[in-house]
């Protein structure tokens, strides 16, 4: 893989380009809520379509269209594979939601465990990743919780250790809250907890659709994100190491090998057309390094992928800037995150309290203006209920990706400006 260009080497991201690419934005409507679900790529929808109207029948026969939906299907997992660098494609599980693949992580990964042993958690993430473990006290496994700084709202790692133990057997935590927008350093995390004989399990949701995902760089032992917060369908991925899977037991049926990965953890098998989709994903990500690079786009897929994401970090950290700009000039108003858009520091989603203002008032004023944001606790309610921020109905959370345009953030200034 090549170095990341530097920031006077990325080009301009072209948003007239761009915006083409997703439909939906044709209309009237600025979507600020896309941390909840981004648009469709048309080049995802043609996927399906493709899929659905001249391969939909069963795997694995021996005629000619069985065998070219198999292909495809197996295509997908590819795509899926690159697009994370995992090494191999049967490290890659899919399914219908992130909550439910780590579901299927906790039940099968605990029937290694003994009563005893013991999972930490944090305050700070999405309650999938954190009520799946937290169910496995009823069979005698300890759940501790490593709970943010309520200062930085960062994970540190002084507050970790203290937690882990002989027993500790896994440290689940988010890369990027999905309310804070503050990305942690997975890397130092899952070399801390390797270190201490533990794994890491790393929900991703809330970076993957700003910042390219390397699941081995990382070195994480397991990692999962939502495709339809990533501009594809309503579907998820779980990674995992080849080994970590070969080890614990599946959840397919008894004939199933224990080898047959990830077969052994997909029941009823991924959904073929969704599978197909991905590779509208990896499509539109080439094609953007190809279009803005020229003849300095990477020839290989990987690599293109990085020039993309490094012109979509360039794009949000545009839109940051100007919303966060707005905001630290209402003394009212407390932004939680950190406070500058740097693309290395966070991600563009924005969430913030307005003092003796019920944070459920605020949407509805908006909504009007055909701009969509959204309150509440966005499933984060461990941590909404620590800051103390659940009688205000939590927060009110603006959440941008890169097809969103400067214009749009100022239409959305213009507007609270006359709310804040």
């Amino acid at each position: 893989m090549i170095a990341n260009p530097t920031q006077a080497q990325v080009p301009t991201l072209d948003m007239a380009y761009v915006r083409q690419q997703f439909p939906a934005l044709s209309g009237d409507w600025v979507f600020f809520d896309n941390a909840g679900g981004s648009q469709t790529l048309q080049r995802v929808v043609d996927r399906i379509s493709e899929y659905l109207l001249t391969s939909d029948v069963q795997l694995g026969a021996s005629y000619a269209v069985s065998q070219l939906a198999t292909e495809r299907v197996a295509m997908g997992a590819q795509a899926v594979a690159t697009l994370m660098n995992a090494a191999d494609a049967s490290e890659v599980v899919m399914g219908p939601s992130t909550t439910m693949l780590l579901r299927i992580l906790s039940l099968c990964l605990s029937q290694t465990w003994s009563p005893g042993d013991e999972v930490i958690v944090t305050n700070l993430d999405h309650e999938a990743n954190v009520g799946c473990w937290m169910d496995l006290q009823k069979q005698g496994i300890q759940v501790k919780v490593w709970k943010v700084n309520p200062q930085t709202l960062r994970l540190h790692l002084e507050d970790l250790e203290p937690l882990m133990t002989s027993r500790t057997r896994l440290v689940a935590l988010t890369h990027t809250s999905n309310v804070v927008g503050t990305i942690h350093s997975v890397q130092d995390i899952a070399r801390f907890v390797r270190d201490r004989g533990a794994l890491t399990c790393v929900d991703g949701v809330a970076y993957a659709p700003h910042r390219l995902v390397d699941v081995q760089a990382l070195e994480v032992d397991f990692y999962v994100y939502s495709f339809y917060k990533v501009y594809g369908p309503h579907y998820a991925v779980m990674y995992g190491k080849r080994d970590h899977w070969l080890a614990m037991p599946g959840i397919n049926h008894f004939f199933i090998s224990e080898d047959t990965i990830p077969y052994k953890f997909q029941p009823g098998n991924v959904n073929f057309e969704l599978s197909y989709s991905m590779l509208g994903v990896c499509d539109y990500l080439s094609d953007m390094a190809l279009r803005h690079y020229g003849s300095q786009a990477a020839p290989e897929l990987r690599t293109q992928m990085v020039q993309a994401f490094d012109l979509i970090a360039q794009q949000e950290e545009r839109l940051s800037d100007r919303l966060l700009s707005f905001l630290h000039t209402k003394p009212q108003v407390r932004v939680l995150g950190h406070a500058t858009g740097d693309r290395a520091q966070r991600v563009p989603t924005i969430s913030f309290v307005v003092d003796g203002v019920h944070s459920s008032t605020l949407p509805p004023q908006v909504d009007p203006h055909q701009i969509g944001i959204r309150y509440g606790d966005f499933y984060a309610r461990r941590l909404i209920d620590d800051l103390g921020l659940s009688e205000q109905g939590g927060v009110v959370r603006v959440s941008m990706v890169h097809y969103n345009t400067l214009q749009e953030v100022d239409r959305l200034i213009q507007v609270l400006d006359h709310l804040l």
